[in-house]
């Protein structure tokens, strides 16, 4: 979701709650979506030059017994919260990746079947863009109820809506679950660091060379 021309990511998150509360959706409380990086350990390569792997480490809210690992291009194990306390005892193998903490957090509303999640993403004590997520309560299966997500996305998100989540791929008549909506937010997530990356290259190229970069530190 984009930040609002002309206002901050905290103002343009009031602008999609006030809709969501004129549609007559009601709060329910909270929610947290957290991801820490970790990268495997140069000790552990076996050839010089030899690229290492990602992993990201994430918790939800919505599952407090769980902790979710997604391996870069690999499947997503889900653990109990115990495997937090196995990362750091294989700290030999995996090593958290400097300043590489991203969250998200804000309210959640309900709305007939729908359950809306709009949270500020941020970066240490900086906001760095808005995520939104929608479930559909009485369905699991994506394809059986896609058409009904779009409608009620394009009631408050506009011309913002997106398209199928690239998580489903070929698998639309599967059934959903927990992990596929972890995925979404890790993908949120990167995309968010990428874009933070291109915003301290422009601001280096500033400096080095009086060039006139625009770039957005914002989620599009």
């Amino acid at each position: 979701m984009p930040v609002a021309e002309g206002k901050s990511v905290q103002q343009t998150v009031e602008l999609l709650t006030r809709k969501l509360e004129m549609l007559g959706a009601e709060k329910q409380g909270t929610f947290c979506v957290d991801c820490e990086t970790y990268h495997t350990a140069s000790s552990t390569l076996g050839s010089q030059g030899q690229a290492g792997k990602l992993m990201y480490v994430m918790h939800n809210s919505e599952y407090p017994l769980s902790c979710f690992a997604l391996f870069e291009n690999g499947p997503c194990l889900i653990a109990d919260t115990n495997f937090d306390v196995l990362m750091v005892k294989l700290k030999g193998f995996f090593q958290s990746a400097k300043a590489s903490k991203i969250e998200t957090r804000g309210t959640r509303y309900q709305y007939c079947d729908f359950l809306v999640k709009v949270g500020t993403v941020t970066m240490g004590p900086s906001a760095r863009g808005i995520s939104v997520e929608v479930e559909y309560g009485p369905c699991v299966v994506p394809s059986d109820c896609w058409s009904l997500l779009l409608e009620f996305l394009q009631s408050f998100l506009g011309s913002h809506t997106p398209g199928a989540p690239a998580v489903f791929g070929n698998r639309h008549d599967a059934v959903y679950g927990p992990a596929d909506t972890v995925v979404q937010y890790m993908e949120l997530f990167n995309k968010i660091r990428k874009q933070q990356q291109i915003l301290w290259m422009g601001r280096d190229l500033e400096r080095t060379s009086s060039l006139s970069c625009n770039f957005s530190q914002y989620p599009t």
